[in-house]
């Protein structure tokens, strides 16, 4: 394991440790040994004001730019050469171009390999779906903030930046794959004797119903564990190597690497969100 500062506590569900720290990002990022780190999958802070508990997310663009610039340098230096960061990133309708602006940020220090559409809620209407699906009716699932304005639409997605430091990772594609719904398509494509296709850049990944925010879900910007799972098989489990996400939250990349059966390092700088990841993890070990 990479010798990063003492943790503040160690999950230890298998051969693998999942370890914990209570800090700041960019110091144990570069506090990780070069070329140490498989995976990275987080979503840092948007600064679109959302209200952390230890975290200003107002600050003025260019200092936050500045400062996605050097986390994702010492993301950079972090990495194995074929390794990955998944980079989540959202934006509002009143400043949509944030999530683009953080990837020109982190265009200096890593290639854009793929852009992912984490599709939080769909409409499929039911004459579109085709026979084989079944519908009796038109189609809408997924969960998201719905927007009182008669100016802009309900934003159901978010970006999954994949960056990696050639541009040339070599990805299980077939891991997230998806069956093939038509099956005279299978004799049609080469590799497709197995009925699986790759699923593309659209996942719909919807969060789970729940019944209280505060009791359930106090984080105020998590995403659901099944994204990081996705996205560390996407990457590829046989030679996963050490996954870390920097701004852990509530813990689910954390959660992901627990069920995947790999080692783990998460940072968070507010303790109450570290224990609740902690917690969280212990009980998807158990």
């Amino acid at each position: 394991m990479p010798r990063l500062p003492t943790p503040y506590a160690v999950v230890r569900p298998g051969p693998h440790e999942l370890r914990f720290y209570l800090g700041d990002a960019v110091e144990h990022l570069q506090a990780a040994p070069v070329g140490s780190v498989s995976a990275i999958v987080t979503s840092p802070p948007y600064n679109l004001g959302i209200r952390y508990r230890s975290f200003d997310d107002g600050q003025p663009r260019a200092d936050y730019l500045q400062w996605t610039g050097e986390w994702v340098a010492a993301a950079a230096k972090a990495l194995v050469q074929e390794g990955s960061l998944f980079l989540n990133v959202g934006s509002k309708p009143t400043d949509p171009w944030t999530a683009f602006d953080v990837a020109q940020a982190a265009r200096p220090h890593l290639h854009l390999q793929n852009v992912i559409h984490w599709i939080k809620s769909i409409a499929i209407d039911r004459d579109l779906a085709g026979t084989r699906a079944g519908l009796a009716d038109d189609l809408a699932v997924g969960h998201y903030k719905p927007i009182n304005s008669d100016r802009f639409l309900n934003d159901c997605h978010e970006f999954v930046f994949h960056l990696t430091p050639g541009g040339v990772t070599r990805l299980d594609r077939l891991a997230v794959g998806v069956k093939y719904q038509d099956k005279s398509n299978v004799a049609r494509w080469a590799g497709a004797s197995g009925g699986v296709r790759c699923r593309g850049n659209t996942w719909f990944i919807p969060y789970d119903t729940i019944q209280s925010r505060d009791r359930e879900r106090p984080h105020p910007a998590t995403f659901p564990v099944r994204l990081p799972e996705q996205c560390l098989k996407l990457h590829g489990l046989t030679d996963l190597g050490l996954v870390m996400d920097p701004f852990l939250g509530l813990g689910s990349t954390a959660v992901a690497a627990a069920r995947l059966g790999a080692p783990f390092a998460g940072v968070e700088m507010d303790e109450t969100y570290l224990q609740e990841a902690i917690d969280r993890t212990r009980a998807a070990c158990a």
